[in-house]
């Protein structure tokens, strides 16, 4: 255990340690693995240690991240995500490759480092000879060592702060209070670059947008003020952080979960901290997550506002005698958890049966999880993964996208299938638009939308960009490929996962879930959405997310027929349904024929025709399923 402030030493040195002492055992357990939360993070210390070690990357000294692997044979230490730590365990419980293995950034308790400190916890009593060292800061160590019991633990003592300044009182207004602070930092003209810490990384580009705009109006001999956001879903360049212009002050804005990306930057003077974040949390009982903004830990305004060194200065935006958490929540209590479920139940079958939490999952959304993993078949009649859970637990998709991939191959539209999977997973492929430039951005996406829904608009877009590569920027099109025969392949597959279906209740855009019972709208940049002035919008659709706090909006919506949802959707998760004037709407359908004629009046047959056509529907759903 090495519970101490989070510093350079700790992510470079520590690991180095740990391979010098595998060297003087000859590597007779194997070799280092050293795990981030950040795939950015595992690639630039790696670079870091590599370039102090005098080794080349890839060699000695290696990383292993989603989509990308960069050792060898040869490797000794390795810089890997916590979730390809995780995956590796499913072919290798015991981890017998490694002699060593370092958990960094335990405090941050994520749904990855929860349940790889848990199966590491068994592990070590099957595997005395295993070291495992983890990276913490307090007061979080604390409780790390009381779930791993009478451990060695040593305590690296954190440099001091500088001088912090405490606001008078809470601000509603705390977004523009950061910015002011720092415009007024930038007009004092002493040296040193600045970080704002904001809510969430909504706010850190605006805030970006904000500075820009306002730098452009400053005096030059002030000299330049770069916005620089360092976040870590930002995706956007920015130029490198360890590249620090002489005749210029950048201002780093950045967000939770983002302080320990500032390991390479040795310039903050100045922080300013707003003391608050916004987080996703999910709700088992709506099935959706919602932005709650509260507090950070006191963990996390530590770490803040030690950044600046001995000398600088750390503005607190709340007052000093308010009450923080003392950790930070973990992420298994608000998260959802049935890919974690199906990886559990993944590795019993690979003779790991026991997972110690440090923080025991939520009940009832733990039931919700295995209820689902039932609808996807992943289960079987005594609750052990199914041959289909075996593979789905492969794939490193959501399982329900999984589902669908797996069952793409029996309707030959797999092809189709994959590419809406990587779209889905991969980060959004629309961005935020400069200032300004708003309409125009939404006139180049209506030139990649197409008439049946977003899942095909998404299509497109991936066709569209393989395109690019072969023919000029003036020749691009947006024709669509899929076939009638597909597209409706593709919609039943969809609906094959856990159907997400929702109807227009009133003409007007206010669709209604029949799975939770909330009302919401079609996304902005949903295709129905930038369209429905002109044509209206469809009155059942499949859509694919639902955010309680993205104006509780529905994205990546499709066009669907009830008559096919009731074909596809397993009989018993509709009759699971909550009651409501949508479902009699689909009972209804399903009672009048054997076609699913909802405007045809049902008519008089004989009792056995009838049982006959029923008993055949059933059938077909169950085969499907």
């Amino acid at each position: 255990m090495h519970p101490g402030a989070d510093s350079m030493c700790s992510r470079l040195q520590i690991p180095q340690w740990c391979a010098e002492f595998c060297l003087s055992a000859q590597y007779q357990h194997g070799v280092v693995v050293c795990s981030q939360i950040q795939r950015r993070q595992a690639v630039d210390l790696a670079l870091r240690v590599a370039d102090e070690m005098d080794v080349n990357i890839g060699h000695e000294i290696g990383y292993s991240i989603p989509l990308e692997t960069c050792c060898s044979n040869d490797t000794i230490l390795r810089y890997c995500t916590d979730d390809v730590l995780l995956r590796e365990m499913m072919s290798d419980p015991m981890l017998e490759h490694y002699g060593v293995v370092v958990i960094d950034q335990a405090h941050e308790r994520t749904v990855s480092t929860d349940v790889l400190l848990g199966l590491l916890r068994e592990v070590l009593l099957q595997r005395p000879e295993l070291r495992v060292v983890v990276l913490s800061a307090p007061p979080a160590s604390d409780t790390l060592l009381t779930h791993y019991g009478n451990v060695p633990r040593l305590h690296l003592d954190a440099p001091c702060a500088g001088e912090v300044i405490h606001s008078s009182s809470s601000s509603a207004e705390s977004f523009y209070s950061a910015l002011r602070l720092a415009l007024e930092v930038h007009r004092s003209r002493e040296p040193g670059d600045v970080a704002v810490f904001l809510a969430s990384e909504q706010e850190v580009l605006c805030a970006c947008n904000i500075l820009t705009k306002e730098a452009s109006r400053m005096s030059a001999s002030l000299g330049e003020l770069i916005a620089v956001p360092l976040c870590p879903g930002y995706s956007g360049m920015c130029p490198p952080i360890t590249e620090s212009p002489q005749t210029s002050r950048r201002v780093f804005v950045s967000c939770s979960q983002s302080e320990d990306l500032f390991w390479p930057v040795d310039t903050v003077t100045f922080v300013i901290d707003t003391g608050v974040e916004k987080r996703l949390v999910y709700s088992p009982r709506v099935r959706a997550s919602s932005e709650v903004i509260r507090p950070i830990s006191k963990c996390q305004a530590e770490i803040r506002k030690r950044l600046t060194g001995s000398t600088g200065k750390c503005f607190c935006l709340y007052p000093e005698d308010v009450q923080l958490p003392a950790e930070i929540p973990p992420r298994i209590l608000e998260s959802n958890i049935t890919s974690t479920a199906l990886y559990l139940k993944r590795m019993e079958t690979a003779g790991i049966g026991h997972c110690d939490f440090i923080s025991r999952p939520d009940p009832e959304g733990l039931m919700q999880a295995l209820e689902e993993l039932d609808y996807l078949a992943a289960l079987d009649n005594d609750g052990n993964l199914s041959e289909m859970g075996i593979i789905m637990s492969e794939l490193p998709l959501d399982p329900q996208m999984a589902k669908a991939l797996l069952a793409s191959c029996e309707f030959d539209c797999a092809s189709e299938m994959l590419t809406i999977a990587a779209m889905l997973t991969a980060p959004s492929c629309f961005i935020e638009p400069p200032v300004g430039m708003a309409t125009e951005v939404m006139r180049c996406h209506m030139k990649f939308q197409h008439p049946e829904g977003d899942h095909f608009t998404l299509i497109n877009i991936y066709n569209t960009f393989k395109r690019s590569q072969k023919e000029p920027c003036e020749r691009r099109s947006s024709s669509h490929e899929c076939s009638g025969e597909e597209r409706e392949c593709v919609k039943r597959l969809c609906v094959s996962r856990v159907p997400q279906i929702a109807r227009d209740v009133d003409g007007s855009g206010n669709y209604f879930m029949l799975l939770n019972k909330h009302v919401a709208q079609v996304h902005r940049l949903s295709g129905y959405g930038a369209k429905a002035h002109k044509l209206g919008l469809p009155e059942w659709v499949l859509f694919h997310e639902y955010n309680l706090s993205d104006n509780n909006c529905i994205r990546t919506v499709t066009q669907i027929s009830p008559q096919a949802f009731l074909q596809m959707a397993p009989q018993y998760f509709f009759c699971n349904l909550p009651p409501s004037e949508s479902k009699e709407i689909l009972q209804h359908i399903l009672d009048s024929d054997g076609t699913g004629n909802a405007r045809t009046k049902p008519q008089a047959a004989a009792p056995e025709t009838k049982t006959e056509t029923a008993e055949a529907e059933s059938h077909d759903r169950c085969v499907i399923q």
